[in-house]
């Protein structure tokens, strides 16, 4: 199975749909630790595809 390509702006959706639901009242102390645990994962995605994006920009600006 391909594996699928990143997404930054559904991740930041997901980070922001996380955010709402920890905040809420109604959701569980239990479901908050896996919501957190799915955030770092998360974020820690954005930053691999951002220092790849960033890395891609400085080898395009030394080729210049």
């Amino acid at each position: 199975m391909p594996k699928e390509k990143f997404d930054y702006f559904k991740s930041m959706a997901e980070l922001e749909e996380i955010a709402a639901k920890v905040e809420d009242p109604k959701t569980r102390l239990d479901d908050i630790g896996g919501l957190v645990s799915r955030s770092k994962e998360i974020i820690e995605s954005c930053r691999k595809y951002l220092r790849t994006i960033r890395s891609e920009v400085e080898n395009i600006e030394e080729q210049s």
